[in-house]
């Protein structure tokens, strides 16, 4: 498993690990799509741009901590990826 070193200007966070999607198999994708809250994450992705939206702009009915899960879920599963932009974290 590969570890995170804080990104150049990161602060006290790590950069995000990532899983790239051909190292994931199908059953894996599919249980990290079979929560609601992930699949609303997904759906509204796929309709912005890429790096257009950051962690605190999705309107879903969980907490921070929660939503954090949520993106991590996602990344392990690679369907997600995403980049620090200074204080927000961007996600395509």
């Amino acid at each position: 498993m590969a570890t995170a070193k804080p990104a150049a200007g990161a602060g006290h966070r790590a950069a995000p690990v990532h899983t790239h999607p051909r190292d994931v198999t199908l059953e894996a994708a599919l249980l990290a799509l079979a929560d609601p809250v992930r699949r609303t994450l997904v759906r509204e992705l796929a309709e912005a741009g890429p790096w257009e939206r950051a962690c605190g702009t999705f309107d879903v009915p969980v907490t921070k901590a929660t939503l954090s899960r949520h993106f991590v879920v996602l990344r392990e599963s690679g369907l997600l990826e995403q980049k620090d932009a200074g204080p927000r974290r961007l996600n395509r």
